[in-house]
């Protein structure tokens, strides 16, 4: 089970496991989001460019980063919903083959005032490559239970 609203620590940091961008990764992705960019399709094309060979698209990095955060599992079972990131930035490229993890920090969290079986957790999410090199940045707001409200949804309730 996952953490409720309340179990979060302000400067709490975590690290997931790692996951190697493979070839498969990028061009599904391309195929899904309709991003067919030759920087992530084409290998001639890409390699002739000043990075010199293909990249993931960002926002697949992105898209990698909420699939870290839930390998970590502090959300399991208690997490409501997605409520929004800011501040995002790619600063390096994700290259294929490339291994990334994710580092969290909480830099918020808080019971809502006029739901309280609810809040909302804030954390800085920073993708890392194989080397350490910083890839991409920004914050993740997610709406979580409270301990009252997961107790009260476990028994098919509701807090008023």
């Amino acid at each position: 089970m996952g953490k409720c609203v309340e179990e979060f620590i302000v400067g709490e940091v975590s690290v997931s496991p790692g996951r190697t961008v493979t070839e498969t990764d990028v061009v599904q992705y391309s195929w899904i989001s309709g991003d067919t960019n030759p920087m992530h399709t084409d290998a001639e094309y890409s390699a002739r460019s000043p990075l010199g060979q293909r990249i993931a698209h960002g926002t697949l990095g992105m898209s990698i980063c909420t699939g870290l955060s839930a390998r970590m599992g502090q959300f399991d079972g208690t997490s409501i919903a997605a409520l929004g990131v800011d501040e995002w930035e790619f600063l390096e490229p994700v290259f294929i083959g490339d291994t990334v993890y994710l580092r969290t920090t909480v830099l918020s969290s808080r019971v809502s005032s006029s739901k309280p079986d609810r809040g909302v957790v804030a954390r800085q999410m920073e993708l890392l490559n194989q080397n350490g090199k910083l890839t991409q940045r920004g914050v993740m707001k997610t709406m979580v239970y409270s301990k009252a409200g997961l107790a009260a949804a476990e028994l098919g309730k509701r807090i008023p």
